[in-house]
């Protein structure tokens, strides 16, 4: 159990049948009334997200999140195959459960594979990606002096901002939680 006194970023907790991890948490002691703790909290099955009060009092069962390791294989139309590095075992994910972040994998990567009692509800890619750049305008010497950028096709077939001095060919760093260029690779 987890008294809402006792918030933290990142924890989790089962509330209405619900699975709800906590973004944003504060304590707030107002002059006059009883302390209350808000909060920003997250559905991690629907991904919706909620703002809500509690009193540093109510107590809630706390929800283990299974983090595994899987190396992602391929996928079959709307199916996304993932395997199990230690059994072997070949898992199914569809493509309504993968974030938005996944364009940016390729075959062969390691994922975390979110799941509670056995449900996946998530795929978590690497933070960081090397990936090699197939289509973009050809680069000029000495463009960076600015912060200009140009559009550029990765081999994922997704489509990012890069500085205008790299070109098609040349691998780069990617970080999947912004989708930003980071660096040559």
């Amino acid at each position: 159990m987890i008294s809402a006194g006792d918030f933290r970023n990142g924890a989790t907790f089962e509330m209405d049948g619900n699975v709800y991890s906590i973004i944003e948490f504060q304590h707030v002691k107002p002059g006059k009334g009883a302390a209350f703790v808000r909060t920003k909290i997250r559905n991690v099955i629907s991904g919706a997200v909620t703002e809500r009060t509690f009193n540093p009092n109510d107590k809630f069962p706390t929800a283990f999140i299974e983090r595994k390791d899987m190396q992602y294989l391929y996928n079959d139309g709307d199916l996304y195959y993932f395997m199990d590095p230690e059994s072997f075992e070949q898992i199914p994910i569809s493509a309504g459960v993968l974030g938005d972040n996944f364009k940016f994998v390729k075959e062969n990567m390691e994922c975390k594979i979110l799941s509670f009692k056995g449900n996946v509800f998530g795929v978590e890619p690497p933070n960081f990606v090397e990936l090699d750049i197939i289509k973009t305008d050809p680069g000029f010497k000495g463009d960076t002096a600015t912060n200009a950028t140009k559009p550029a096709t990765v081999e994922t077939g997704a489509e990012i901002r890069v500085p205008l001095f790299i070109n098609e060919g040349e691998k780069i760093r990617i970080d999947t939680r912004t989708g930003e260029y980071m660096e040559r690779a």
